[in-house]
């Protein structure tokens, strides 16, 4: 599976990074034909302390799974959408 993080106005340093890939990694567990996962970062321009976004594009054959959370860390909103993502792969499995 490729991984691949775009970011926007922000720098992402290497733990974030290495988060990023060790929790997409797991991904293929529960489905195996995950072909890309994409991950854009982003800081809203908002006065909120919520104002981190993670979205997440989990390209799989016939549909992408796209899932975006906004929170006070990226850490946090990468968790949130990586287990909502994790959760719509294996109802995913079950249906094919």
């Amino acid at each position: 599976m490729k991984i691949t993080i775009h970011t926007a106005g922000v720098t992402p340093h290497d733990p974030l990074k290495e988060r990023i890939e060790k929790k997409l990694s797991k991904l293929d567990t529960f489905y195996d034909k995950i072909v890309e996962c994409a991950v854009y970062l982003k800081v809203e321009n908002t006065s909120e302390k919520t104002n981190k976004t993670t979205e997440l594009v989990v390209k799989v054959p016939g549909d992408d799974i796209v899932v975006k959370k906004t929170c006070a860390s990226f850490e946090e909103s990468l968790d949130e959408s990586v287990d909502t993502a994790k959760k719509l792969l294996i109802k995913k499995k079950e249906l094919a």
